[in-house]
């Protein structure tokens, strides 16, 4: 084992109500979860306080975005210090979802974790390419190009979880296998040595996400380079402890 504490990230996107994350807590709050795994719930911004007074105290709690200022005439935004007063201790950044459908560029969502980090949040970075990219064997090309945006704003990595995510594999039930995902990891460790350092691919981790179930969790977590994982959908489900719990 590589010495880096499992991490495992539930991003529950625009989904959720009151009642239906008061469940979603109390199956948490209940249940014997990994002690040796990380778990962090990125919960809509508008349910964060709500989610923080429910959920057990140990379990991190994430905003699913943030803007790159402390304020300011930004309708709509959050920022990362308005994370920090309601209780969130960490951010996502940079997902498919923000990049494909809301057009957020390399440099800008760089910029985000660079502020964000600056205020004191923890960073999920999310990376990762689409159908067309790997189809057409670019992508190793991708991930490096979207990793190098984040290394010129980040400095001190320590505070960062990267996350890797096939967007061909987020909600489509297409998984990458284990071996298709460890290979892209395999590949970012060492881009990490050539880039950063030596002790930054030692010690960063970096998680797996695309549609990612208690099913498949168990094989992917024994891949060396997989350190936990970024889930979607399943996160809302009960069978998400059996996922936080892979390494058991």
């Amino acid at each position: 084992m590589s010495g880096r504490k499992f991490c495992v990230g539930g991003n529950w996107k625009m989904n959720g109500d009151q009642k239906s994350i008061a469940d979603i807590c109390k199956t948490l709050s209940g249940a014997a979860l990994d002690p040796n795994t990380e778990v962090v719930i990125g919960c809509p911004s508008i349910y964060l306080m709500y989610a923080r007074n429910l959920l057990p105290c140990e379990l991190g709690l994430a905003g699913q975005n943030a803007y790159k200022v402390a304020k300011g005439a930004f309708t709509g935004e959050i920022s990362p210090a308005m994370l920090k007063d309601i209780g969130a201790d960490w951010v996502i950044l940079g997902h498919s979802e923000r990049r494909a459908i809301f057009k957020e560029s390399d440099e800008l969502i760089a910029e985000k974790a660079e502020h964000a980090l600056a205020e004191g949040l923890k960073v999920i970075a999310c990376i990762g390419e689409t159908l067309q990219e790997r189809e057409a064997g670019k992508t190793n090309e991708v991930v490096a190009r979207q990793m190098c945006a984040y290394a010129q704003k980040i400095k001190d990595w320590k505070n960062v979880v990267v996350a890797y995510e096939p967007v061909w594999a987020i909600g489509t039930g297409k998984t990458a296998t284990p071996d298709q995902a460890q290979e892209v990891h395999a590949f970012l460790r060492q881009w990490l040595i050539d880039n950063i350092s030596k002790e930054v691919s030692a010690s960063l981790r970096i998680q797996y996400g695309g549609s990612v179930t208690a099913a498949n969790a168990k094989e992917l977590a024994k891949k060396p380079d997989i350190d936990g994982f970024l889930v979607g959908g399943a996160s809302l489900k009960p069978e998400f402890v059996d996922i936080i719990n892979a390494r058991q």
